[in-house]
């Protein structure tokens, strides 16, 4: 029987633990995808407690509690911090068989030295003494992301961002840690949302105009793309829930986005024209530009209105989508495409129905002298876990090549889930030693280690082209 989180975790034959041992544990992570506050990283934040930099902002989390009956006041409410935490440990016994089980234990043991399993009786222990570390200089989020081994992160801006915490931390030049800005438009396309008008109002700020046609849009995303190029950013981001593709002129999507901005609603029709063009016009720009384009796909989100209205978004009431957008996704790489615009490509999806058909998808636009040049994300979400990352490493296996893969991402709000990096490490390296202990893959350590080191790090560094010290 195994010791549970012990040294061999996940690694269940002699060939994965040779290639996560010599090959894959010390490698660096390249997070080319997260949702940390840079305002934390550059005011280097110290943590008041545990449950701060724990339970605060992790929707996983969240749902567990919910699960569980915990109400509200507990897990976003305003209970006093300890008792908040005293319910995560009354959850975290029920979450065996759920990814949070291990993520939670190995996040204890891998920052805090915590060998113990979180529960009602231990949980004053654990409060008690990671709090007591929390207060080191070790602790802070600068010092958490270094001792991760990150040597790059990009965090998530939205175009109308003045982008002053990265300006910061470059103009400081002392952290050794590459932090880049990555552009998330989907507010300026998204003009069925409420409160579209109101965020144009405020791109055009930003950009120092008054939007008040296509060409002033136009304009004012391209003065932001520029801006946020010079502060180092190479990657966009977009949540595509569900991704449209409609023709339309410019004079077409002038007329639509003037209704909009004169407080008229518009049909939906109108809706998929305005959305791909403005798409394609960001596109074309990141190609020209040099940027990575990143497309999550499969999302029902905010399926909950009630706690929409008293939480807000992205508090744990999304869901998988199980909508068809094949088509419509392949007319729009097509697009950009035909007129040789097409960027550098990441394609996510939630609902792993998918895997096979982005893999396909991503196989039909690769390009001589750009290596992987359209990429099947890591699984995302729901399916960043052991199943769901070996049916999307399977899948891209089967339909493309997993060697020229860029890879884990942390995709997270929590400077302690760099542990997912370990996690998915320990994964990929006992899914090849499977094959190599079956005989569907050469006993050949040099070959299959340089390829995990690929996985891990190297496809992500190149792939990204953003200089690192050292690279």
């Amino acid at each position: 029987m195994k010791q549970f989180l012990d040294d061999h975790f996940l690694l269940l034959n002699p060939t994965a633990e040779a290639l996560y041992q010599n090959y894959a544990k010390a490698m660096p992570i390249f997070d080319f995808h997260c949702h940390l506050n840079p305002a934390e990283i550059a005011g280097n934040k110290k943590y008041r407690n545990i449950t701060e930099i724990w339970l605060g902002g992790d929707h996983y989390k969240w749902r567990a509690m919910r699960a569980c009956g915990v109400e509200e006041r507990y897990i976003t409410g305003d209970a006093p911090d300890k008792e908040k935490f005293f319910k995560w440990a009354e959850t975290i016994p029920q979450c065996i068989g759920n990814p949070l089980y291990h993520w939670a234990h190995q996040e204890l043991k891998s920052f805090f030295g915590i060998d113990l399993l979180l529960s009602p009786a231990t949980a004053e222990q654990i409060w008690n003494t990671a709090n007591e570390l929390l207060q080191t200089d070790e602790f802070t989020a600068r010092s958490l992301i270094v001792r991760s081994n990150v040597t790059a992160l990009c965090t998530t801006d939205d175009p109308a961002d003045s982008l002053e915490h990265h300006l910061q931390i470059a103009r400081e030049g002392t952290f050794p840690v590459k932090v880049l800005p990555a552009f998330r438009p989907d507010k300026s396309f998204n003009i069925d949302k409420a409160g579209f008008v109101e965020y144009i109002g405020k791109l055009g700020q930003a950009a120092g105009l008054k939007i008040q046609s296509l060409d002033h849009l136009l304009s004012a995303l391209q003065q932001r793309l520029e801006f946020f190029h010079q502060v180092g950013c190479r990657v966009s981001d977009h949540a595509l829930d569900p991704v449209v593709f409609a023709d339309a002129t410019a004079d077409e999507v002038d007329a639509i986005l003037r209704k909009a901005l004169d407080g008229k609603a518009t049909d939906e029709s109108e809706n998929q024209k305005f959305k791909t063009f403005i798409l394609l016009f960001l596109g074309r720009q990141y190609a020209r530009l040099g940027w990575v384009m990143q497309l999550h796909v499969g999302v029902i989100r905010n399926s909950r209105s009630r706690m929409l209205q008293e939480l807000g978004p992205d508090t744990g009431f999304d869901a998988i989508a199980d909508y068809t957008y094949g088509v419509a996704l392949a007319r729009f790489l097509d697009a950009l495409d035909s007129s040789s615009e097409l960027p550098k490509t990441v394609l996510y999806c939630l609902n792993p129905r998918d895997n096979e058909m982005l893999a396909s998808l991503a196989g039909c636009f690769q390009e001589g002298g750009v290596v992987g040049k359209i990429q099947f994300g890591s699984g995302w979400w729901y399916n960043d876990q052991k199943d769901g990352m070996i049916r999307q490493m399977t899948a891209l296996a089967n339909v493309g090549l997993l060697s020229r893969f860029i890879g884990m991402l942390t995709d997270s709000r929590s400077f302690l889930s760099y542990t997912r990096h370990d996690y998915f490490r320990r994964i990929l390296c006992n899914m090849i030693g499977e094959w190599v202990e079956a005989g569907e893959a050469p006993n050949d350590l040099d070959l299959l280690g340089k390829m995990v080191q690929d996985i891990c790090y190297e496809n992500a560094r190149r792939y990204f082209g953003v200089e690192l010290s050292g690279s």
